[in-house]
Parts: structure tokens; sequence; C-alpha cells
């Protein structure tokens, strides 16, 4: 097969990319914010399984040189516009990215974050130690981040 020959319409690697950007996308905002924040070696062979697939849903059997390419730039013009929304829309990049979760205030855990967020209290203590606190009681505010990341304000006296 040559490989200047694509095996369907130019048109059809652009809509196949945007359907695939979007419906991982969604998938990405269900799992939630911790998905990305730590990366464990789960995550990493997820993050492999999903780009495989996802080559074989945006190429399907193609094998040319150019129909990546249309799928790349499609993506990347995809992920541009929604990035151009974001900045000029609150309410659209809160629906986009998410919005912070409340983790800790003023000393205490928000009973059930954690849990909610799947975050094992030992990476929360993690957190804590990565901004040089060693207990809950230091903490004037903790959230999750829409991505992914625990922001941690220690208490005025810490």
């Amino acid at each position: 097969m040559d490989m200047l020959t694509m095996n369907m319409p130019w048109w059809l690697f652009v809509l196949r990319a945007v359907m695939a950007y979007v419906g991982v996308l969604i998938l990405v905002r269900l799992t939630g914010k911790h998905s990305l924040g730590e990366m464990s070696p789960f995550d990493i062979l997820m993050l492999i399984f999903v780009g495989s697939l996802m080559r074989t849903a945006i190429l399907g059997d193609d094998h040319s040189a150019i129909g990546p390419f249309i799928a790349v730039i499609t993506i990347f013009g995809l992920d541009k516009l929604l990035a151009i929304a974001a900045a000029r829309s609150a309410r659209f990049n809160r629906l986009l990215e998410g919005v912070p979760s409340l983790l800790a205030r003023d000393g205490l855990q928000t009973p059930g974050a954690l849990r909610q967020h799947d975050i094992p209290q030992e990476a929360f203590d993690r957190a804590l130690r990565a901004h040089g606190l060693r207990t809950v009681d230091e903490v004037a505010e903790a959230r999750l981040e829409p991505n992914g990341k625990i922001t941690v304000i220690k208490c005025s006296g810490s």
C-alpha cells in the first residue's frame, strides 16, 4: 500500500479525532480529579492502554502517513479551541476543568472528602509533608484542585 494513500476520506479522520477527544475528555471528567494527580503504575498502564485503543478508534485500519497527521492536527486544534473558550468563560472553564474540593480546613479534615475522591490517607499525608507540614492540625486549608494536585495553605502560626 502507498504511504500517501488514505483508505478513508480526510474528513473522517477529523470526525473520528473529535469524537475520540470529546469521549476521552468526558471519561476523564467522570473518573474524578485524583485520577491525574499522582501517577501510580496502574495509572501509567491505563494511559498506555487508552492511547493504544484511541489510535485504533481514530485511525481504524489506515496505515498512511497522512491520516495520523490529520488526526493530530485536529486534536491540537480542538484542544486550542477549548482552551480559548475556557479562558474567555469562567462558566465553561468550570464545566471543562471542574472546581476544587475542600479536603481540610482549620486543622480538621473534611469528613468523607478523601474517600469521595479516592485519595488514600497516606497520599494526603504525603501532600502535607511535601508542603512542610507534619499533621492536618497545621493546615489552614487543603484542596484537591481540578488538575488532581493537592494544594495546602499553612496556618499562620505554622
